[in-house]
């Protein structure tokens, strides 16, 4: 099965829930940048939290999410959309460090500490910005800090990526469960110890199961308001990488013509190369 998110909601509406199964994308994000499997899982669970939350968006709107910890694997930087669309980076995808004691990626090592910000672009005049400091760098306790600090959301985030001995991407998948008011003590309580006895979710995912069999261990019953693809999709391009030449000055152009004879341009986000030769840069040059 493809990549794909769904939006739902349990308990008559008083539970909102976002699923995500991401394989295909966290596996081309982690050729295009050749990362490590713990830099994999760092970029991964943050692009899958990227979704989610753009899922959350309206129309054009978007998001950013910068990760921003005193860790070997630098800044991770995620772009996500309404649309079931998501880029990112990491500044060091070659960090690679020994297991954690419970023998798994050590993450948390490779973010460190530091900040947490989401940008969300609303189409107003100023976009909305909301931080938190890191608490954990595992992520997705991170999440959840956010949503109950930054958008006074309780909420329960789950995020797993699960690496295969060759590097290459077994299975990817979160979820977000947000609790709206209304839902008694008992409930949520119940709910509490579902989630606490709950597998990985990359163990439920290589088993076979569907994002909406995940959320029902959870919550039971879940009404599923939408299903949509997801996929990465990265906003550069030929002009845009023209652009960045010619934000550095026509005396910067006519240097690398001397130097260099040519110039490359390489997008963050998709590690696409933009090559330009001595004539283009001469006429990129005489625009300036």
């Amino acid at each position: 099965m493809n990549d794909y998110l769904i939006r739902a909601t349990a308990l008559d509406g008083r539970v909102r829930v976002f699923a995500v199964d991401a394989r295909g994308i966290v596996e081309e994000l982690r050729q295009r940048h050749q990362m490590t499997p713990t830099a994999t899982a760092a970029l991964g669970r943050t692009a899958m939290a990227g979704l989610m939350m753009g899922a959350m968006l309206k129309g054009e709107e978007k998001l950013t999410i910068q990760i921003k910890g005193d860790g070997p694997l630098g800044q991770i930087v995620v772009d996500a959309n309404a649309h079931g669309e998501v880029r990112g980076y990491v500044t060091h995808p070659e960090t690679d460090l020994p297991l954690n004691p419970k023998g798994k990626l050590d993450v948390a090592g490779a973010v460190g500490e530091g900040v947490l910000y989401v940008i969300k672009d609303l189409g107003l005049k100023e976009p909305y910005r909301g931080s938190i400091p890191i608490v954990s760098g595992e992520l997705a306790e991170d999440f959840t800090y956010y949503f109950a600090k930054s958008e006074q959301t309780p909420s329960a985030v789950a995020l797993g990526v699960l690496v295969d001995v060759d590097y290459r991407v077994k299975a990817a998948g979160g979820f977000i469960i947000q609790i709206l008011p209304g839902l008694s003590d008992a409930e949520l309580s119940g709910m509490e110890t579902r989630l606490s006895r709950l597998p990985p979710v990359t163990s439920m995912l290589e088993e076979g199961l569907t994002l909406r069999q995940m959320m029902e261990k959870v919550l039971g019953s879940v009404q599923i308001l939408n299903q949509m693809p997801v996929r990465f999709q990265c906003q550069c391009s030929r002009q845009r990488a023209e652009n960045t030449l010619v934000s550095l000055g026509k005396e910067e152009i006519l240097n690398m013509i001397e130097e260099l004879g040519q110039a490359e341009v390489i997008c963050h986000f998709c590690n696409e190369p933009y090559r330009f030769n001595r004539q283009e840069l001469q006429e990129i040059a005489d625009k300036c």
